[in-house]
């Protein structure tokens, strides 16, 4: 039995576009049906600009005609995509000068590897030819100067037209700066919000990065006061959620992804990283073994509808390259190499993709009222 227009409705009735609730013919977004014999042309328009919702709504309706209609219908699937008017407010606030993009790097749990993640970014990045930085926001265990060997460096002072600021540290062709230069390696940092949030303003805005492309954030793990006070200060191009499979850390990862799509803050996420995906062991290369959970992140990211960028295995030479301080990713030839190439360049894709669908993100002002409200200036 060929298809028929009708048929084909009828099925489509039974799916929905990725982030709405009706189904896509009475929500409107089925704007054309077209049956020759056993060819069949859907015409689709969806508001979500993602390549993922894009793709996930091809692939739901091919299998539904499929599946109901005729296992043998020659389907072409047309996606419109509608997104909503870039607004013509302008940027609030006090971007940094001469910097084109600014990555968060986040967690919802600690531990899962995400100054790992941000090193290797960022040198990956540099290696393609990028000009790259990285701002270490985890005040209360800075990492980042022990993954780039420069825990001993100190920045210097520079003087920029009459006025003193901080000249990163430089390795491995990426900026640097961290709190960790300021301190002693034992020494803890006991400070309250206000004190840290200062800090990493003169970070911020008293040092001299130059011209970059991508600037990277690692942030501190979790959904506090530190995350407020970087959105409060900088307009932050997206952010990138990093975890392990494991239950315990995507119920954080989630909270994450959460914060940064509230209203009030609207950040785009740009996706979400799985690190310690599988294990290889050395003696077994063929051999896949799912010690924290399959695929966790990845089916994360598809209920949440947003990009899943990629995933790191758990590999020994990744923590050794961290504890030297030299990221995995500067090792040429070798599939560590070649998996944070996909994963930047899948990265870099988002953020282009995100520039050219959204308009900038604003500075966000927070109110310390009752509720700990975060609203737009």
């Amino acid at each position: 039995m060929k298809p028929n227009k009708q048929d084909i409705l009828k099925a489509l009735k039974t799916i929905t576009v990725p982030g709405e609730g009706q189904n896509m013919v009475e929500s409107g977004a089925v704007t054309n049906v077209i049956t020759f014999g056993d060819e069949v042309i859907v015409d689709i328009t969806i508001t979500n600009p993602t390549l993922q919702a894009k793709k996930r709504t091809e692939v739901d309706i091919m299998k539904t005609i499929h599946d109901i209609v005729y296992e043998k219908a020659k389907i072409t699937v047309n996606v419109k995509v509608d997104a909503p008017t870039k607004p013509t407010n302008e940027i609030k606030g006090n971007p940094i000068p001469e910097i084109q993009n600014i990555i968060a790097i986040a967690s919802g749990k600690g531990g899962v590897g995400k100054s790992t993640v941000t090193a290797n970014l960022a040198v990956t990045l540099a290696k393609m030819g990028f000009k790259v930085g990285v701002l270490d926001a985890d005040i209360y265990g800075p990492s980042i100067p022990i993954m780039f060997d420069v825990e001993s460096e100190r920045p210097l002072a520079v003087n920029i037209d009459g006025k003193f600021k901080m000249k990163p540290v430089e390795n491995y062709d990426v900026k640097i700066l961290s709190i960790g230069f300021f301190t002693q390696p034992d020494q803890a940092v006991v400070w309250r919000g206000p004190m840290a949030a200062k800090a990493l303003n003169q970070m911020i805005f008293d040092a001299h990065w130059g011209k970059l492309d991508f600037l990277f954030i690692d942030l501190p793990p979790g959904t506090g006061d530190i995350h407020l006070s970087i959105m409060q200060s900088l307009p932050i191009t997206g952010a990138v959620i990093v975890s392990t499979p494991q239950n315990v850390a995507l119920a954080d990862a989630k909270k994450g992804v959460a914060m940064f799509q509230q209203e009030s803050i609207n950040v785009p996420v740009l996706g979400i990283i799985e690190n310690m995906a599988f294990f290889t062991p050395e003696e077994l290369p063929n051999n896949k073994y799912y010690i924290f959970g399959k695929e966790g992140a990845k089916n994360l990211a598809e209920d949440l509808q947003v990009p899943f960028l990629g995933e790191i295995p758990l590999v020994q030479s990744i923590r050794e390259a961290g504890d030297i301080g030299r990221p995995a990713a500067l090792q040429t030839a070798t599939p560590l190499e070649q998996a944070f190439e996909k994963l930047t360049q899948n990265v870099v894709q988002e953020v282009v993709r995100r520039n050219d669908d959204l308009p900038p993100t604003e500075v966000i002002k927070i109110t310390t009222m009752a509720g700990c409200s975060a609203v737009k200036e």
